[in-house]
């Protein structure tokens, strides 16, 4: 393998936009492009020489795919959903790796690229297992919700202004099961993608076997667990937003360039950076670099390359 930097060392969290964007049907053919147009700036890493693991959001797909459990619940079994994002994990790190690999073969690189499902520990008392709030999967018609709380088991609320539906648990990450396997191949120089979707959410039991957990983590959260165990140094996390911003879209929004983990966890109790769209990124931000890591990128994916060349962006450090 080619122009590998041991030093260079970072974990590329895609957004859940890489794969299917908004107002689009989501066909495989768009899937593809998307995914395609999102390793631009992976591929600019590759040509940097950096030791890569790549993580993606799969919100869009696991919304899919509950819908046609719906469909075919008369048809066949329902699969629960640790399984679905099992799936996704498989199938969406097909598309990503066989997108990069043919941008290499056709540059006549050669690094080696494998997708791998991870496991990730929860605690088995996380709150949000007992309070589960979040959204996922089709909405429901009012009068049937009460017939499926007590047939299915499930929480139901209103997701407010659009209708009723199913909440699951999003349990924070502790650690990855498969993370010395995931390390050993890192630092071979193989581009891992890995933690789709947050990962295959698990508890251990009091025998010290392991539980799959009905609900979702956050993508992430679970992003800054991987960069951890595997030694990153940076952490690169691809939104839909080019900056993070103090008072996102109000009159007097200010773009941020770079902030220190002291002023991102001000913001953030300060209430600047909401729980259900910037908050888990700061959140993943701080536990990364309390953790060791040295540096976070937050921008969009259309210019993770800019970013890169400190033309944008938001860059979190420990000092400035």
């Amino acid at each position: 393998m080619r122009n590998i930097d041991a030093n260079k060392r970072a974990v590329v969290a895609l957004g859940g936009n890489a794969i299917t964007r908004e107002f689009e049907e989501g066909n495989i053919y768009q899937q593809f492009a998307n995914t395609r147009r999102s390793l631009l700036g992976v591929r600019e890493m590759i040509d940097r020489g950096y030791l890569l693991a790549v993580s993606h959001g799969n919100g869009p797909q696991i919304g899919n795919a509950l819908i046609r459990v719906e469909i075919a619940r008369d048809q066949v079994p329902p699969v629960p959903l640790g399984v679905l994002v099992a799936d996704l994990c498989g199938g969406m790190g097909y598309m990503i790796g066989q997108s990069l690999q043919n941008k290499l073969i056709r540059e006549n690189i050669d690094r080696e690229i494998v997708t791998l499902l991870a496991q990730v520990i929860v605690d088995r008392d996380d709150p949000s297992i007992r309070n589960p709030t979040k959204f996922v999967g089709p909405f429901f018609r009012k009068e049937d919700v009460e017939k499926f709380k007590k047939e299915r088991g499930w929480t139901i609320r209103e997701d407010p202004g659009r209708g009723w539906r199913r909440v699951v648990p999003s349990p924070k990450p502790i650690r990855i099961v498969e993370k010395n396997t995931i390390r050993r191949l890192f630092d071979e120089g193989v581009i891992v993608i890995t933690v789709g979707g947050g990962g295959i959410p698990i508890y251990i039991e009091k025998d010290s076997t392991y539980e799959g957990v009905d609900g979702v983590i956050d993508k992430d959260l679970a992003s800054a667990v991987l960069a951890t165990e595997i030694g990153a140094r940076e952490l690169y996390i691809l939104t839909a937003v080019e900056k993070v911003y103090l008072n996102y879209a109000k009159p007097n929004q200010k773009a941020l360039d770079r902030i220190t983990v002291a002023e991102a966890k001000k913001y953030l109790a300060a209430g600047q950076f909401p729980a259900g769209s910037m908050g888990p990124k700061i959140e993943a931000a701080i536990r990364f670099l309390e953790s060791g890591g040295e540096i976070v990128m937050i921008t969009s994916i259309e210019k993770h390359v800019d970013a890169m060349k400190g033309l944008t962006g938001t860059r979190i450090v420990h000092m400035l």
